[in-house]
């Protein structure tokens, strides 16, 4: 199943279709404060989904957004963060989350389309935040966006939208369960290749045709071995006992304080996750990691929600955060700091996951439309606070005492209580008013 939607990618690769996405997004937010920075948020999302690696999609966005970045005025170490938080994203980006959408259907035993429905919240809330931070860090150094007349026109954009048909007949098929998922990646491949005749700039050859097979052999024999090894791994903990012991003794540690049981799984999927492709990251959370969140009664697809999001923010978290390390290289930059910056970037994969643990209406089980618009409103509030304390710029330079006030708001923003969220949103807006008065200030002394 997983190669050919690998061998899938090198094809969207090598069409076109994945250059499509970063014009696409150049054409979206090129323009305004900041913008190569938000270009590479949304073509990183879009290309990272298909990819099924955070590394090789910051290698591969990052060589067009980072230097655009860097041109524009974004410190090297941030322009490296940017990319490599996005693309880590990229693999809890709907419809195909690097293969592991499919992954989890089959573990769960559910139908796909429910995994990619349930997905579609935490990622967009997970980008939201990043776009956020990128959005406060353009506004405090006063950088701009990308000049007029070098985007994209939206003519050709318009003209160029029948390279999206692969992708949208992947999610077609798979989620109206007309085939198998081999069977739809098999027939998207064909229609990559007949949609690239009609465009002549990235019109398959039988070099880019060769070159597509060789880099989708790559990277299966690459996720084919981790995986394997991922096997051997899972199946090592499971039959030696580990496994059992590692959830009775996070189960006893945590007793009925679900927040323990949920900081040690954290830190037990980073460690596991450091350094391990996508899908073989699944493949081992799934198997060890899961059941402790199951067994405290957590619901079995918030669990897998919540170790695969953990599983691969170990591609940014230092000490062995390969996707920072490679956005770093590009950038020219120092790795750890590069590292240490995309963790905040990310702060919304370490923040979404407890909100769907402690409140499932986020991924859409058991809930209503008021309760859905509840939680997503809370979380995106709490997001925007912690941004802000982590930027210490909104409206103006934050001071010390309001940065705290602001991580102390979006924190407690994460718990569904109606108690603390009526506190969180008071500290919130405490510190915005006070921010913009600050800021108006400021401008009145510039003036």
């Amino acid at each position: 199943m997983c190669q050919f939607l690998i061998i899938f990618g090198a094809f969207l690769e090598r069409t076109g279709i994945s250059q499509f996405f970063i014009s696409l997004a150049n054409c979206v937010a090129g323009k305004y404060s900041g913008g190569p920075a938000k270009v590479s948020v949304i073509s990183s999302a879009l290309c990272g989904m298909v990819s099924g690696s955070s590394v090789g999609n910051t290698v591969t966005t990052g060589s067009v957004t980072i230097p655009m970045m860097k041109k524009t005025g974004f410190r090297p170490e941030f322009a490296g963060a940017v990319e490599a938080a996005a693309s880590t994203g990229g693999q809890i980006m709907p419809p195909i989350m690097g293969a592991a959408a499919f992954l989890m259907a089959d573990f769960l035993g559910v139908p796909y389309s429910n995994i990619l429905v349930a997905a579609i919240i935490p990622a967009i809330l997970y980008f939201t935040g990043i776009f956020i931070s990128v959005h406060l860090e353009a506004k405090k150094e006063g950088l701009s966006g990308i000049p007029k007349e070098q985007l994209p026109h939206v003519g050709e954009l318009v003209k160029n939208l029948y390279l999206l048909l692969p992708l949208v007949m992947l999610i077609i098929w798979v989620s109206g369960n007309y085939m198998t998922m081999q069977r739809a990646a098999a027939y998207s491949i064909l229609l990559a290749i007949i949609v690239s005749l009609f465009n002549k700039e990235n019109r398959i050859t039988p070099k880019k045709f060769f070159d597509a097979l060789e880099a989708g052999g790559r990277g299966t024999i690459t996720v084919a071995a981790a995986c394997g090894v991922a096997g051997i791994i899972s199946g090592s903990i499971t039959m030696t006992g580990l496994a059992n012991d590692l959830i009775n003794g996070i189960i006893k540690v945590a007793g009925t304080h679900l927040i323990v049981a949920l900081l040690l799984t954290m830190l037990c999927c980073i460690v596991l996750g450091m350094g391990v492709p996508t899908t073989a990251t699944y493949c081992i959370m799934a198997a060890t990691c899961a059941p402790i969140l199951i067994r405290m009664g957590v619901p079995a697809i918030a669990a897998h929600f919540f170790v695969f999001y953990f599983g691969i923010v170990a591609d940014v978290t230092p000490p062995v955060a390969l996707a920072a390390y490679a956005g770093a290289a590009i950038a020219k930059a120092n790795p750890m700091k590069t590292a240490f910056r995309a963790s905040q970037l990310a702060i919304a994969a370490f923040m979404v996951p407890y909100v769907i643990c402690y409140n499932p209406a986020l991924i859409l089980v058991d809930t209503t439309p008021a309760e859905i618009l509840v939680v997503t409103c809370t979380t995106l509030i709490g997001l925007f606070a912690l941004a802000a304390a982590f930027e210490g710029y909104l409206f103006a330079k934050v001071p010390v005492i309001l940065r705290f006030v602001f991580a102390v708001g979006g924190i407690l923003l994460i718990a569904p209580e109606t108690v603390t969220d009526i506190v969180g949103l008071l500290l919130v807006a405490l510190g915005v008013a006070l921010q913009y008065q600050r800021g108006r200030r400021k401008k009145v002394q510039a003036a």
